[in-house]
């Protein structure tokens, strides 16, 4: 199932003529733009000898092999093998290709066959469409445990008054209240959700409660959506999104982005990334200390309450979805 999901792989902007390593799925890739500046996404091995093609380099628009020369073309055939000039290479010595696209800012890779029955969508970001709301993005975040186990952190309100205390909670306002959680087509939807918080964003200027919504969007992907008090903030009509992307690189090894959407137009890029860099790196250490990295789909293996509905609906979806990729059974 993980095979046929899109994954982000790398910020568009990482990608140049110059090939960059990435993983997914325990297995390594190589990215560069061919000569119209389309990515590509491929194995980073030679067919020939099996060398890293990222140690290679960009030639006219071919990516050139470290090793011997051999030099492929947009797509993965070999078209040039420097030993032997007049040599026609077959479909045989192609690179392993795999689908790519942009979107978010952000470069997808799917690892199924380009031709495959089942072509599921990008994991969506409704925000992105709302040109009253500003898109940057944050990350990347390396993060030593699964990407479920990240995207239940994500969904988790209970955590904010210990974690996050200060920011976005206190551990004199730590109760949470009842809330709703919807199964939609891509995973779930969480409503109705009210947290108290002393700065819940950088323009925060008094403690407010509030409104959040939570939608996961794919197996390792969610948004939330907070609206807070309006007598709390300085800018006026102030609300945002953030959407959670995450490439599982490794079982219990995960790169992490933020997609950030919001009606802030005035911060500079630096400081909106800041705040967010704050509340993440408060969450990794706790992520990296959870035991088993891979998150227990047996709602047995840990013990919930009521304020835990969101992270036992989206272990049941993982569980309808087939997901063996970061979990336990």
């Amino acid at each position: 199932m993980e095979n046929q999901l899109w994954h982000p792989v790398a910020l568009s902007e990482a990608v140049t003529v110059a090939p960059l390593a990435a993983e997914l799925l325990e297995r390594p890739l190589v990215l560069w733009r061919d000569g119209s500046g389309a990515v590509q996404a491929w194995a980073d091995q030679c067919p020939h000898r099996g060398a890293r093609l990222s140690l290679g380099k960009v030639c006219k628009g071919r990516l050139e092999c470290p090793y011997h020369g051999w030099q492929f073309a947009a797509g993965g055939p070999c078209v040039h093998v420097p030993a032997l000039p007049g040599f026609v290479p077959p479909a045989s010595h192609a690179a392993r290709a795999y689908v790519c696209q942009e979107q978010y800012g952000l470069v997808w890779v799917r690892m199924a066959a380009p031709h495959a029955a089942v072509t599921p969508p990008l994991p969506q970001f409704e925000a992105e469409a709302d040109a009253q709301l500003r898109k940057l993005n944050c990350g990347p975040y390396d993060v030593a445990t699964s990407a479920p186990r990240i995207v239940e952190n994500f969904l988790d309100m209970a955590h904010f008054g210990f974690v996050h205390e200060h920011w976005l909670g206190s551990r004199d306002t730590a109760e949470i209240a009842d809330y709703q959680v919807h199964s939609t087509p891509t995973g779930l939807r969480a409503t109705g959700c009210k947290a108290v918080q002393p700065k819940s964003n950088l323009h925060s200027t008094s403690a407010a409660q509030v409104e959040y919504s939570y939608e996961v969007t794919a197996p390792y992907a969610a948004v939330l959506r907070k609206l807070p008090d309006a007598a709390s903030v300085a800018l006026a009509g102030y609300r945002e999104a953030i959407g959670l992307f995450i490439c599982p690189m490794g079982p219990e090894r995960s790169r992490v982005w933020f997609r950030l959407a919001v009606a802030d137009f005035q911060s500079p890029d630096q400081t909106l990334r800041d705040f967010q860099h704050t509340i993440f790196t408060q969450d990794q250490p706790v992520l990296e200390s959870q035991t088993p990295k891979r998150l227990p789909l047996d709602l047995r293996a840990e013990v919930h309450t009521a304020a835990d509905k969101a992270s036992g609906a989206y272990r049941r979806y993982l569980s309808r979805q087939a997901i063996r990729f970061g979990v336990i059974p």
